[in-house]
């Protein structure tokens, strides 16, 4: 069911190399950008779960690079009785080829989606 949630946020999408979706359990990340640029990113969680936070990072080659956007209260949603908790933040970044976005949701430290940004 995430994965038609994330087709949901990423309307209106142009298909570029810095855009794409993952997945790892209950936790979904999607990227929209143009380019080596990422304009948005959005997180997401199965279910329900008030108080939960979200954030994003910066991973080159297996390794941390930097924290792209600090922790952020995620927001309870429902869309045809499916409930997610979403946090999205406007990046407006270029980013270095295979550079990977990944997420983190309190709670839920053993999952960590990444997308990888390519040319």
């Amino acid at each position: 069911m995430t994965v038609s949630v994330m087709a949901l946020c990423a309307v209106g999408q142009v298909p570029a190399q810095a855009s794409g979706d993952a997945e790892d359990g209950p936790v979904s990340i999607g990227v929209i950008g143009d380019g080596l640029k990422v304009r948005e990113v959005r997180v997401l969680l199965d279910g329900w779960k008030p108080g939960v936070r979200a954030r994003i990072s910066e991973w080159r080659g297996g390794r941390y690079v930097r924290e792209i956007r600090g922790w952020k209260h995620m927001t309870s949603k429902e869309t045809s009785r499916y409930k997610y908790e979403i946090a999205t933040w406007k990046v407006d970044k270029s980013f270095r080829h295979r550079s990977r976005i990944c997420a983190e949701v309190s709670g839920h430290v053993e999952r960590m989606p990444c997308v990888t940004i390519k040319r």
